[in-house]
């Protein structure tokens, strides 16, 4: 019973703790460094924020953008809606990032590839979708029909991106977006490469000096990790969940090692009288509850291993979406089980144990 309860907490915790490293995993792998997104000034996020097209095209002239083998400046601007749509198997409905794009968005997204069906075609009411997406959201799915604003467009690919952000998108051709959205001649973002760190610095005093942009440019790792916030909700209901369940074991711990010093009462002092002392009772009461609780830790982390790389989504409360990530038990993750089985390890046999010790030899040894 100890080492099942004990098992149970341990797997209760990594499995809460493997969903924050998830949702971090996710967010830290989304930033480039020489990536910037150049928002309005005051935006929080893509999904409130307006760029004129007028700006959009001033700002791919600047210098020190990087371009591609053709010599295409790796510079994207982007149309960013919100769209609600119901969830796959299940009731109730979500809202979902859609992205309108040009080709040069695949180009500043290093591990972007397609990998099912084919490329959406510009001018047509095409769109690829995450794989993940594809697996959450009805009309998501590969040649299904995802209904946008009353418009319907045919889901002709399927993606992934390195389990980054990405993933929890929809992509379609930019101007057959703003066109169905009614928002012509505005952009959400701008998605541009830098050549090196200086030149992404230098473009990012010179787009925040000019005032007539109205527009503020920051890299990517420091804007997902503005994002990454909504994962402390999840770390802080992970360390109260530990904290309440810790305690309930180390009782469960004390009680069953009270039970066995109570059991054994003539062996200890029987041990006692045949010249073992006080410190080596203590030692092997305390050895057995670090053994009972190692061994339930180890069967909650193989208990929650299958869980590893599983598919989820939490809402992002910056863009008012779902952001889509996997369990990802860590390394972090296994040393807190660690930890964890060793303090309620050592806690919940430390009293019996130390009981044990106090034992007088006649009195054990007249113990039934």
């Amino acid at each position: 019973m100890t080492i099942l309860g004990t098992a149970l907490v341990v797997w209760a915790v990594v499995l809460t703790f493997g969903l924050a490293d998830g949702l971090d995993h996710t967010l830290e792998v989304s930033g480039e460094p020489l990536d910037l997104i150049v928002m309005r000034k005051g935006a929080t996020s893509e999904t409130n924020s307006i760029i004129n097209e007028s700006a959009a095209r001033e700002m791919a002239a600047l210098g020190g953008i990087a371009s591609d083998a053709a010599g295409n400046k790796l510079c994207s601007p982007e149309l960013v809606v919100v769209v609600n749509t119901a969830r796959r198997g299940a009731t109730g409905s979500g809202n979902m990032i859609l992205r309108g794009v040009t080709p040069a968005a695949q180009e500043v997204r290093t591990a972007f590839r397609i990998v099912e069906g084919r490329e959406n075609k510009p001018g047509l009411r095409e769109a690829i979708a995450s794989r993940q997406m594809s697996r959450r959201f009805e009309g998501a799915g590969l040649n299904e029909e995802l209904d946008v604003f009353g418009g319907k467009f045919t889901i002709v690919g399927l993606f992934e991106a390195g389990q980054s952000a990405t993933e929890s998108e929809v992509w379609t051709d930019l101007e057959i977006l703003a066109q169905t959205t009614k928002r012509e001649g505005v952009r959400s973002s701008m998605q541009i490469r830098a050549n090196s760190a200086d030149d992404a610095q230098a473009l990012i005093d010179r787009i925040a000096s000019d005032e007539q942009f109205g527009l503020a440019a920051l890299s990517e790792p420091e804007y997902f990790a503005e994002q990454a916030k909504s994962s402390r909700a999840i770390k802080a209901v992970g360390i109260f969940i530990a904290i309440v369940l810790s305690v309930g074991a180390v009782f469960a711990v004390a009680n069953t090692m009270y039970a066995a010093v109570a059991s054994r009462a003539r062996e200890i002092g029987t041990l006692r009288a045949l010249g073992f002392n006080r410190r080596t009772i203590l030692v092997s009461f305390m050895l057995e509850s670090l053994t009972l609780c190692l061994a339930g830790g180890a069967l909650g982390c193989l208990a929650a291993l299958p869980l590893n790389g599983l598919s989820t989504g939490t809402a992002n409360w910056v863009t008012f979406s779902e952001l889509a990530f996997t369990f990802r038990f860590g390394p972090w993750v296994q040393v807190l089980a660690i930890v964890l089985v060793a303090v309620v390890g050592t806690l919940g046999g430390l009293f019996p144990a130390l009981r044990a010790t106090r034992m007088k030899i006649v009195d054990a040894l007249r113990e039934i």
